[in-house]
């Protein structure tokens, strides 16, 4: 006995079949075009940051913090987090011996023919029989089987950790997107007012050259058809207001009757620029890189863990306690009984089980192993897409903007001509619409760009602050939820709650 326990310990020294993880070659630019950053390291430790402020925006900054505290899909992350924690947790008691006290009293008949120091000769006993031993049992992880099986679910559990801080990124970037779509929306409806406003002005001159005998009726139609197509304009834009209002309803995790953002009248503020020097390694902070990491991690722990099954395993039992036949007679020292001793289990045939089940996890491997390269692509996509978007939205928004000041000229000429009498009234119309049209692109295209810096923001994995931490964010607890402080409670409470009606 002695001698095996030695064995174990010495050989769990050293023994762990299965690979040894290595992290994926991978192929990241040096840089990327548009932009130059410096080259790429792994960095998926580095924080992320509050990005989200350097839009200096009070009310998204209110409207993250809400989304942070009470999305409901965050809530389910972080609650699978927490059962991939408690899963890894638990796993490390497989290193331990397990100790426990099987006390039953039950009706029994013996073998007429079990082991005996003295012949039997047909007696056998039938009544009652009380036990109350003490059983040990302690696998050895002469193969690392055990070692593997820990490493792949602390594996589990630190994809699951990424795996809540993408679900964070992407609910703090569509809030912050469908916030702009918003502002831009109220950006919009503003021009809009005003047109109405001024399309209004015109029809007022309509009617009075009309009642002067200067005008057309048709001129006042068509002056009338300007205001009433604005107007239905309006409405339309508040509409799609009303949707957006209520994805971020949902985002934020509250009622969308209730809830509302107020309008702006203000112009949307410029975004703001990429610092120079920001490193390409900060692609390495995306979480969900990290996470098909972590599960490539795992899978190729599982490899170890499929290969140990085909070696044999031992187990130290023991087994130690009273046993009678009369239960006042049970704790007496003649009602002693024992047993210790090793379990060897030597797998011989499995029908091939073994064998197909180390190929299943070969090629889990293989498909992690994909996904995470393909995140990498991905990742590299992302960033050179949003980097192009904002590099020739910021183009388009110079161009826009001399269209937007040309257009608002001829639609001043037109008017002035045409209250000169020197210019028909479809000059107006025309000069008016492009003019609208114009400045509701520069509005849009502002729009856009800001939430091209948001892309770009969570194409890197989250801004480019390295010093703010990024622990797993803190929820409004659910009253409803199970999991409330459980770790606060001590164990007369824990147990006492084991009991407690649901």
């Amino acid at each position: 006995m002695r001698s095996l326990l030695l064995l174990a310990l010495t050989t769990s020294a050293f023994a762990q079949v299965g690979p040894n993880y290595e992290r994926p070659a991978t192929a990241a630019p040096p840089k990327f075009k548009g932009v130059t950053w410096r080259a790429a390291t792994p960095s998926a430790h580095l924080p992320k940051g509050t990005w989200w402020t350097v839009f200096r925006d009070s009310r998204l900054n209110s409207l993250v913090s809400a989304a942070t505290a009470n999305n409901q899909q965050l809530k389910a992350a972080i609650a699978r987090f927490d059962q991939a924690r408690a899963a890894a947790r638990m796993a490390r008691g497989d290193f331990f011996p397990t100790v426990s006290l099987p006390l039953s009293a039950e009706t029994q008949r013996t073998s007429e023919h079990m082991p005996s120091p003295f012949p039997l000769n047909g007696l056998h006993y039938l009544g009652p029989a009380y036990n109350a031993p003490i059983e040990f049992g302690w696998e050895l992880d002469l193969w690392g089987k055990i070692r593997r099986q820990n490493e792949g679910v602390r594996a589990d559990a630190a994809a699951a950790a990424d795996a809540v801080h993408n679900i964070l990124l992407g609910i703090q970037a569509e809030v912050a997107i469908n916030y702009f779509k918003l502002r831009t929306l109220d950006n919009e409806m503003r021009i809009v007012r005003e047109a109405v406003g001024w399309r209004n002005e015109a029809l007022k001159i309509a009617k009075a050259r009309v009642q002067a005998g200067a005008g057309s009726e048709l001129e006042q139609a068509q002056a009338e058809t300007e205001v009433a197509t604005a107007e239905a304009e309006i409405s339309a834009l508040q509409a799609q207001r009303d949707q957006l209002e209520n994805v971020l309803a949902i985002l934020i995790g509250t009622n969308a009757a209730g809830f509302n953002v107020a309008i702006s009248n203000g112009i949307l503020a410029s975004p703001p620029g990429i610092p120079s020097g920001v490193p390409s390694d900060l692609l390495e902070r995306r979480p969900d890189i990290s996470q098909a990491e972590r599960v490539l991690h795992a899978t190729t722990a599982r490899i170890g863990v499929a290969k140990a099954q085909f070696f044999p395993s031992i187990r130290l039992l023991g087994r130690g306690g009273f046993q009678s036949g009369d239960i006042d007679l049970l704790f007496e020292p003649s009602s002693l009984m024992w047993s210790v001793g090793p379990s060897v289990s030597v797998p011989l045939f499995s029908g091939n089980k073994n064998v197909w089940n180390l190929t299943k996890f070969k090629a889990a491997h293989d498909e992690a192993l994909a996904n995470y390269r393909q995140a990498f692509l991905a990742a590299i996509a992302d960033v050179e897409s949003s980097l192009s978007a904002i590099r020739n939205l910021g183009l388009q928004a110079e161009s826009q903007g001399r269209a937007r000041t040309s257009a608002e000229k001829a639609a001043m000429l037109a008017k002035t001509r045409y209250e000169a009498g020197t210019s028909p009234y479809l000059d107006v119309i025309e000069a008016n619409r492009t003019t609208l049209a114009t400045q509701r692109a520069t509005a849009q295209i502002a729009g856009q760009r800001l939430i091209a810096t948001v892309g770009l923001i969570k194409a890197i994995g989250g801004g480019w602050d390295q010093k703010t931490p990024t622990p797993v964010p803190a929820t409004t607890p659910d009253p409803a939820a199970k999991n409330l402080d459980q770790d606060k409670l001590g164990f007369l409470s824990k147990v006492k709650g084991w009991f407690a009606k649901d």
